[in-house]
Formats: C-alpha cells, structure tokens, sequence
C-alpha cells in the first residue's frame, strides 16, 4: 500500500529509525483503525521482493518494519529472506490472525476483538501491544499476556482519538500492574508518518 523511512513511534523500538513497508489487505477492520485505506488488498499496486528490498537499500535502512492492513494474510518468506540476505533487521507488526509465514528478528504481536489472533501465534510473539480503547480493554489485554511468553514484553497504548481520556486511566493500571509498560505513538507528535 504505501512504503517510507520513517522513525518507529511505538513500542520497544520506539525512536529508531526504521523502513516501513505497509502491506495492503486487512479483514480485522478495527472501526478505530487509521489506515483504512489499507483494507482492501486489490485496491494497491503490487511491486516485486526485488523492487521493495531496492527502496529499502536506497534509503541505507538498517531495520525495516512490516504492517499493513493486516500482513499475516501474506506469505512473506521470500521479501524476509530478501531482506535478511541483505543483512537488514525485519520485524513485524500484526493481529496476528492468520498462520505467520516468513522469518522475523521481532514479532510485535496487537491483538483485535474483531479478529482474534491464532493461539498457535502468541508463543512467537517479542512484544504484545494492546490497544486499550475502552475500559474493558484492560481485561483483555490480561488475557493474552497469558497467553505469551514470560520474555515478551507488554505494552498498553490509548487509541488516539481517545487518548486524553484513557492514558490516565492507562498510568494508574501500569503503577498497579508493573509488567507492563506504556507506549504511546510518538510519531503523531512529531507529525511524521
């Protein structure tokens, strides 16, 4: 769908520099999402492995960071060993709601209401983020920091339109629930994308 070098806004790699690669395609359709845009997955160009590890080589970006839309609904092993064959760090940012197919140095696992993951996922998973969106969100997200490793790290972040409303709520449970931390998504400070 889109492709930038950008820095990362979110989560443990939040303030590096990082080479997005949005995949179009996405049936979770959270109604909060801001990239709608991205849902349908024929509605985009589609480019080569080759010509997606060229931008990536052209911008020097030493990490590359793919998203969509939902990017487990792709087999992405030929673009990771494309990129990997280039000595560029992949990590991944998905719902993870279908089988994941490629090879990733970090695996940011957000799971959705409206499509919930594969059990069979969570496992993989180096950092959960959890949306919280409304005040049950929090039990939620308690329910998949079961369901992953004791390494992974954990992550609440507002959604953004109700951000004012909900980090105060967010603060209060991370000074209650010291496991997790809070990410917030930095990059719409810094008005980049």
């Amino acid at each position: 769908m889109e492709h930038f070098f950008t820095i990362q806004g979110e989560g443990y790699y939040q303030g590096n520099a990082a080479y997005f690669v949005r995949l179009g395609g996405c049936d979770v359709q959270c109604p909060w999402c801001d990239v709608k845009e991205s849902w349908e997955v024929d509605a985009h160009s589609k480019f080569t492995v080759e010509e997606i590890v060229g931008w990536v080589k052209e911008a020097e970006a030493k990490l590359v960071v793919i998203t969509g839309g939902e990017p487990s609904m792709h087999d992405l092993t030929p673009l990771t060993a494309a990129l990997h064959a280039e000595a560029i760090q992949v990590n991944i940012e998905t719902a993870a709601c279908y089988p994941m197919r490629g090879q990733f140095d970090w695996i940011t696992i957000s799971p959705k209401r409206y499509k919930l993951p594969l059990s069979e996922n969570m496992l993989k998973a180096h950092e959960l983020k959890m949306i919280i969106n409304h005040r049950n969100d929090f039990r939620f997200a308690e329910e998949y920091a079961a369901q992953v490793s004791p390494q992974c790290k954990l992550y609440l972040q507002p959604e953004w339109e109700q951000e004012e409303e909900l980090l105060p709520l967010i603060i209060e449970y991370v000074k209650e629930h010291q496991q997790w931390k809070i990410s917030l998504q930095v990059h719409k400070y810094m008005n980049i994308p």
